[in-house]
């Protein structure tokens, strides 16, 4: 094998990504459908701070966030995902985050007055 292929195999190499530990992963729906009005992209730019204030940016209860363009369920937006807690929210205002966060993320109870699906449960 000559220089030049040994440098090509190099190139090609994947490269193993890292994440850095985290408790749960918040999945938010951002698809038009949810909410048209943009309320879920909102939702999800207002994450960083939310998170941070509540001391869920870092440590043992951090939660990662990601956006999803559709979960399928287009009614009652924003639609948010708790994992791998499996909780389904809905209609998650500002409020109802902030109820989401203290309540589900930071002490583990969910807010059923706004599950409209629990995985696991008929």
């Amino acid at each position: 094998m000559n220089e030049n292929e040994s440098g090509m195999e190099a190139a090609q190499e994947v490269v193993k990504p890292k994440i850095g530990s985290y408790r749960r992963h918040l999945l938010v729906c951002t698809g038009p459908r949810c909410s048209a009005d943009g309320a879920s992209q909102a939702l999800f730019d207002s994450l960083g701070d939310k998170f941070k204030a509540a001391g869920l940016n870092a440590g043992e209860l951090r939660v990662k966030r990601s956006r999803v363009s559709c979960f399928a369920a287009c009614k009652g937006g924003p639609i948010v995902c708790v994992q791998p807690d499996g909780t389904w929210y809905y209609n998650v205002t500002p409020e109802n985050m902030d109820r989401i966060i203290d309540d589900h993320l930071c002490h583990g109870r969910r807010v059923e007055d706004l599950v409209f699906h629990q995985a696991g449960e008929d």
